[in-house]
């Protein structure tokens, strides 16, 4: 067993480039789904949370505040392109493909993932995931405002202290 393997902390796995927040500031492979936060374009104010998911292709995109995004009609929007470019840039194109289940002629990057995908005439999917995936992204910035420490932080302690019975 390695090191790394008896630790109390899990492995992070360095991007496959380095890659610009301010667009797409957050992004994961989670749930069945390519997702994340994709800011608008035209309105500094506004995000939008879209998906794509693993297999199936099925995409949603809609603000934060659930309003459907009016680019995302019979096709991927630009938010959309612009999370799977992030995604390639994060965590690499083979691994963004063996997780969504794409296949490609050659090697994969972020065009032939998108052209296979929208190839396949994905249907819109379900937007219910917006909200987790929100939040998720919310918890992130709040551990970015903390100051630095060793302490434990409540909040992520996995398992109850045990209380001795009297």
């Amino acid at each position: 067993m390695s090191d790394w393997e008896r630790s109390s902390t899990a492995r992070v796995i360095p991007p496959a480039r380095p890659r610009k927040l301010a667009k797409v500031p957050f992004v994961e492979l989670a749930d069945g789904r390519l997702q994340g936060v994709v800011s608008s374009g035209s309105d500094i104010e506004r995000v939008y949370v879209s998906s794509v998911g693993a297999g199936t292709f099925a995409y949603a995109c809609s603000t934060n505040n659930n309003r459907p995004c009016g680019g995302a009609r019979g096709g991927f929007c630009n938010h959309i392109r612009t999370l799977i470019n992030e995604a390639v840039l994060q965590y690499g194109a083979e691994r963004v493909a063996r997780y969504l289940r794409v296949e490609t002629e050659g090697e994969p990057s972020a065009q032939t993932l998108t052209t296979s995908m929208t190839g396949a005439r994905p249907s819109r999917g379900d937007t219910a995931a917006a909200a987790p995936v929100f939040s998720r992204f919310l918890r992130h910035l709040a551990y970015l405002e903390l100051a630095p420490t060793t302490g434990p932080l409540p909040e992520m302690q996995w398992f109850p202290p045990t209380r001795a019975v009297a």
